[in-house]
């Protein structure tokens, strides 16, 4: 792969689109998804905690801008190495930071509400509706429902930005093919994820649906991904090399931060915090000084954790850069760093004692019943739909309730035109919901009275 193609800054489908040299595509890429409504609506979902009125917890709106911040710290680092080494042009680490920088922006777009739990749960619904093959469920063809059973926040903000945003005209947000390259963890659809001869990286989940292919592989072509083939017929490519730093930075963030929340939410201890915080940092030189607190101590060692880590991923990226450049490269750049088994104890830590804790695992179990509710419901709207031969004008005349619950939410039933499309329709609504929102419908529904 060659960086004059991995940082195209020319637009899905806007081909024609020439760069500006005073507002380039990546500082764009970045405005249009800062503005956009999806990521306005990340301050109101679950990152680790679910529902929390604490100030200083972190949420997925403030993950994605930190995020962003060290990604466009790898960028540069990593940029400047290569053009001291006169592997990428003098000017090209301020794109290639950039469009870090906006790749991370745009990584958690897809999220539903209730953080992971909400994913389980979306795919744990379809999963009950295939088994029981009834509703628009026994319309979808059994290639397509890996989409919805083993639904994909990944492949949602593919689907969010290249389709849904800026009035649904063809291409969305039209984001630069560099900062959707970016983006794409895992370039494969579901059935390609599922139907793969070998273990890659970037096959462990699926980062596009099938009705989004065709927009993925413009973007994967005009970059130069290479193209692999599963011997059912299932295209793939190899993951774009920024896409590495992307996947370095939300590990660096969620790892790092996640501990410090804990901390401030009483799962975690802050002497066990600022313990597992000087694994990544080293011992300081000097004891911290007799007036800082325990909160302040592990602030301090939060943010040199961070630092290191971030040295670390640029020492992985570079250490391994012709097998990234080649497509080659099958790990994690955190997996591989000299900050290995630093980040491993606090997956570890995180598993037994975090993502575990009580109050935690309360709140998801709200939210899965929160969203089985919502499901349930507008199910039923898609089966009447459907009943209409999928005509919504008829629908909306002749069935009161649906039209006052179509309008109550301003559900958008635009394309809508067959059992799979209804349940692409279906997971775009509820997905989108922030997690308040979520239980306002649900409160709705069920005849709760507004406070």
């Amino acid at each position: 792969m060659e960086w004059t193609q991995l940082l195209d800054p020319r637009r899905l489908r806007r081909p024609d689109y020439a760069d500006k040299p005073n507002r380039p595509a990546y500082l764009q890429d970045y405005d249009r998804i800062l503005f956009s409504e999806p990521f306005r609506r990340l301050a109101q979902k679950t990152q680790v905690h679910p529902l929390y009125d604490h100030d200083h917890v972190h949420h997925r709106m403030i993950h994605s801008m930190e995020t962003s911040s060290v990604g466009r710290s790898l960028g540069i680092q990593v940029g400047e190495a290569l053009v001291a080494d006169g592997r990428l042009k003098d000017g090209l680490q301020h794109v290639m930071a950039g469009t870090v920088q906006a790749a991370c922006l745009v990584h958690d777009i897809g999220n539903p509400p209730f953080g992971h739990s909400g994913e389980a749960s979306i795919g744990a619904w379809f999963a009950q509706q295939f088994a029981a093959n009834t509703g628009i469920a026994a319309g979808i063809a059994p290639e397509h429902r890996a989409e919805f059973e083993a639904f994909e926040g990944n492949a949602q903000g593919f689907r969010i930005v290249s389709r849904l945003e800026m009035a649904r005209r063809e291409g969305g947000m039209r984001l630069s093919y560099a900062t959707l390259g970016a983006f794409a963890k895992y370039p494969c659809t579901a059935s390609a994820a599922a139907n793969a001869d070998e273990s890659y990286v970037g096959l462990k989940k699926f980062g596009c649906f099938a009705s989004d292919e065709t927009l993925f592989a413009e973007a994967a072509t005009a970059l130069g991904l290479p193209e692999e083939r599963t011997s059912s017929g299932h295209r793939w490519w190899r993951r774009h090399p920024l896409a590495f730093l992307v996947e370095a930075a939300d590990d660096i963030c969620y790892r790092i931060l996640d501990l410090e929340d804990a901390a401030t939410v009483g799962d975690l201890g802050g002497d066990d915090a600022s313990d597992i915080l000087e694994e990544i940092t080293g011992k300081p030189n000097r004891p911290p000084e007799p007036e800082m607190t325990l909160r302040e101590r592990t602030g301090m060692l939060r943010a040199m954790a961070i630092g290191a880590a971030i040295d670390s991923a640029v020492e992985a990226f570079l250490e391994h850069y012709d097998a990234i450049m080649a497509g080659t490269f099958n790990d994690g750049l955190m997996e591989v760093s000299s900050k290995a088994e630093a980040f491993k104890r606090l997956k570890q830590i995180s598993n037994a004692r975090i993502f575990t804790a009580q109050r935690k695992t309360e709140l998801e179990v709200v939210g899965r019943k929160v969203l089985f509710t919502i499901l349930d419901e507008f199910h039923a709207l898609f089966v009447a739909l459907r009943a209409c031969n999928w005509d919504t004008e008829t629908l909306l005349k002749e069935h009161g309730y649906w039209t006052q619950l179509v309008r109550a939410v301003d559900l958008d039933l635009r394309g809508v035109t067959d059992e799979y499309t209804a349940a692409h329709a279906l997971t775009d609504f509820v997905s989108g919901m922030t997690d308040r929102y979520a239980i306002r419908v649900r409160d709705m529904i069920t005849g709760q009275v507004p406070s």
